[in-house]
């Protein structure tokens, strides 16, 4: 029954159940493209901070390598010992520490930006149902990451024996030279080791990222039926017809203000009401209404004329009877064509007298 719901799925997921998906936190994310993260920021840490790191603990570690008979071997002595260490060496891992989790959080941002889900929080006591849990153990999902696991491992094992096994040197030999010495060969073969590990990483991050996003898409498909009902519910759904009637509104009026700069002029009440002419004698029969508005729209339209030096014409009759006759990118009614003259040619008249960027006109 599973398989067959699952074969049903066919369709891309909608924005909707997307954005649903994302307020319960349910995003695609890559464990392995954190850890690359991480090798990253280890590997800029060692090549930036080490050698201050290095000083740091070289000079905590001195004393008891250089002087070992001026220790003193019992419990209180061992504990002293202990405490000084770790108080010394800790100061210098409390900025690589802290680097490593601004790394990880960056890391998941990077993947699916900032996300606030209440949800995650809540225990969810399905999960630790052990019929639900044996059957996600042997999944296929399980088994993928299994062997993703192990092959990551055997991966990054080999690099590390193939690269370390010419280089170590025996015991004896490192306690034989200065420590100075061991300390710098020690950074040259971890920056190696960084180096191709985070290589070896980034690959499978980036594998291991499109995988996930592939899946996901995988989780999230719906059938026909699922698309038909959401479709449905969306288009019954009083606030989302708001907002579509909203948005294509604005998306009008966003159109019809762009087509005012090539108005040949804008006809107003003054304050009121402002309507915008096109005409051109040689491709049209008539004037066309290109912008009209009321109040604050009327005020925008005024602005935009001015900007673009369109003449503005103050003639309240003609502007609120071509308000309430005519529709936007319609021709004036031969009502009109009288009114409308006697302004185009009023227009014309200054501009041929140099007059065409005065601003506001009354005829």
């Amino acid at each position: 029954m599973a398989d067959e719901d699952k074969d049903s799925k066919t369709e891309d997921p909608t924005s909707r159940r997307l954005g649903q998906a994302r307020e319960d936190g349910n995003v695609p994310q890559s464990i392995e493209v954190k850890n690359f993260a991480m090798l990253g920021g280890a590997l800029v840490m060692v090549a930036a901070l080490a050698p201050w790191m290095a000083d740091g603990v070289v000079q905590n570690i001195r004393p008891y390598l250089e002087r070992p008979h001026a220790m003193t071997v019992d419990i209180d002595g061992l504990q002293e010992i202990g405490v000084g260490l770790v108080l010394g060496i800790g100061r210098y891992l409390i900025v690589p520490s802290f680097l490593f989790v601004v790394l990880a959080l960056v890391a998941a941002l990077g993947q699916f930006g900032l996300l606030w889900a209440p949800k995650k929080l809540t225990p969810d006591f399905k999960k630790i149902n052990p019929i639900s849990g044996f059957a996600r153990l042997f999944s296929l999902r399980s088994l993928v990451e299994g062997a993703k696991g192990i092959f990551k491992v055997a991966i990054v094992s080999a690099l590390v024996w193939v690269l370390l096994s010419p280089h170590l040197r025996a015991p004896e030999a490192m306690m034989d030279q200065d420590i100075l010495v061991t300390m710098h060969d020690l950074y040259d073969l971890l920056v190696l080791l960084l180096w191709a590990v985070c290589i070896v990483v980034a690959v499978i991050a980036a594998a291991d990222w499109t995988y996930q996003k592939y899946q996901f898409n995988q989780d999230m498909k719906m059938t026909k039926q699922e698309v038909k009902d959401e479709h449905k519910n969306m288009e019954g759904d009083p606030q989302v017809k708001g907002r579509i009637r909203q948005l294509r509104l604005q998306r009008s009026r966003e159109r019809m203000m762009a087509k005012v700069p090539t108005a040949s002029v804008v006809i107003t009440n003054p304050t009121h009401f402002a309507v915008a002419l096109k005409y051109d004698i040689e491709t049209m029969s008539a004037p066309v209404l290109v912008a009209k508005g009321q109040d604050h729209i009327a005020h925008k339209i005024r602005e935009i004329a001015e900007e673009n030096e369109v003449p503005i014409v103050e003639n309240p009759p003609l502007a609120r009877a071509l308000f309430a006759a005519v529709e936007l990118d319609r021709e004036i009614p031969p009502e009109h064509y009288k009114a409308v003259a006697e302004v185009i040619g009023y227009v014309m008249r200054l501009k041929q007298s140099g007059l065409s960027g005065s601003g506001r006109m009354a005829p």
